[in-house]
């Protein structure tokens, strides 16, 4: 799906193989070969090597890996955890199931690999019940690396005993937010928890546990394999490796593409992915996922695809989901769409979120059946705004950093679009 044979493939390198999802497959490329150089070293080395690797999470907070691995106390009885975030709800967002789809076993290796680091005994992979085809593939694995001896007691000989099972989640937005999805594998409400205690020292069954993301994970055995050094050398400086980019819009070749961070977003667009579909032209772009901030044309030239330089533009690399925007694309309906589906996911737990969303969906909501009123742009921006950092977790913020961007940028048409509504 869309990888160039330029670009280094440390993700994608079973694109293109027969039963590129079986055990079998998996071993011919050297598969768990990082696990058994990890139970050569010392807990303490495996993290150390993911943090000089540079890795950093790529569910969209884009905290470094190893850091988050060393905020686990070593020399604490009892048992740790380990969770893969596979729930995957970031609108536009498809790249961790194409990675479920290509090689589940790259993610059980990355996990029993950070298992070892960490000391933890058990691991969840939690998934969205809508990922059927996933659900059966990433169970399929697990059952092969539990015949194989790659999990359970007594790991390859090396005394290391770790169990992993899977987990299906309903299908809620928040359960994306690493505390959210702790307390649904708890059997609870999916609703997020006051840090701290962070998950690092009291996560799940009040235990030391660890969230990554499932792209985090497959990332992990190339780094046991290649080093630290070699994964450090792909990308930039702060943004190092590379990243599952999930493009979708009026493009000619959407799909999920490995590219090196740093990568030209234009180069991206352009040549990777063929350019718009002729009669269509670029009016903007969501970065990483519908919480980033939308960009202009103007401010995607000379764009890099990494986690600073997008910051630097006022938005996020989050996901890795680009959604391109097209002339024909109306920011009523953008913005309308976006607004429903925050209002819908808030668990409703915290005021300004749960009050917020509504309002937002109600504004927009207006606007979009001409029923809009003058000042409504100017209101969703005061309402998003009162939203931002009050909130347990991010999702007030991930409905209000879209909205204020729209309203700043496009603000015009939705200010001529209830104009029209009002004289119609």
């Amino acid at each position: 799906m869309g990888n160039t044979s330029d670009k280094i493939k440390i993700i994608t390198k079973y694109e293109g193989m027969p039963n590129s999802r079986s055990l079998d497959t998996y071993l011919s490329k050297g598969g768990y070969e990082g696990l058994k150089k990890s139970f050569s070293m010392q807990p303490a080395q495996i993290i150390e090597e993911v943090k000089a690797s540079g890795l950093r999470g790529r569910g969209g907070a884009g905290f470094p890996t190893g850091l988050k691995w060393s905020f686990v106390p070593q020399n604490i009885q009892g048992p740790k955890y380990l969770i893969c975030n596979n729930d995957e709800g970031e609108p536009g967002t498809f790249k961790d199931r194409y990675i479920a789809e290509l090689s589940p076993h790259m993610i059980v290796e990355g996990m029993i690999i950070a298992a070892k680091a960490i000391g933890a005994c058990k691991g969840y992979i939690y998934t969205r019940y809508e990922f059927f085809e996933e659900i059966k593939w990433l169970e399929a694995a697990i059952q092969e690396a539990y015949k194989a001896g790659f999990l359970g007691k007594n790991i390859l000989g090396s005394g290391f005993d770790f169990d992993l099972d899977h987990y299906t989640g309903a299908g809620a937005y928040i359960c994306g937010e690493e505390t959210g999805l702790i307390s649904s594998l708890e059997g609870k409400k999916g609703q997020p928890k006051l840090k701290p205690p962070f998950p690092a020292v009291s996560g799940y069954l009040g235990r030391p546990t660890v969230v990554n993301n499932t792209e985090t994970f497959a990332a992990v055995p190339w780094i046991m394999i290649n080093g630290a050094a070699a994964h450090k050398a792909i990308g930039t400086e702060k943004s190092a490796g590379t990243k599952l980019f999930s493009i979708s819009g009026a493009i000619k070749r959407p799909g999920v593409y490995e590219l090196p961070l740093g990568y030209s977003f234009e180069r991206f667009l352009n040549d990777d992915c063929g350019g718009m579909i002729e009669g269509r032209s670029l009016k903007a772009c969501i970065p990483g996922g519908a919480s980033a901030p939308i960009l202009t044309p103007e401010e995607l030239k000379g764009l890099t695809m990494d986690y600073e330089a997008i910051a630097a533009k006022g938005s996020m690399l989050g996901s890795g989901a680009v959604m391109i925007i097209d002339d024909r694309m109306s920011m009523v309906e953008l913005m309308k769409v976006i607004a429903d589906f925050y209002h819908h996911e808030s668990c409703g737990q915290c005021t300004p979120c749960r009050e917020g969303t509504g309002w937002l969906a109600n504004i927009m909501g207006g606007i979009y059946h001409k029923e809009g009123q003058k000042g409504d742009v100017d209101k969703l921006w005061t309402v998003a705004k009162a939203m931002e950092g009050r909130t347990i977790c991010a999702l007030s913020d991930a409905a209000a950093m879209p909205t204020k961007a729209i309203t700043k940028k496009f603000g015009d048409e939705l200010r001529a679009f209830i104009e029209r509504g009002a004289g119609a």
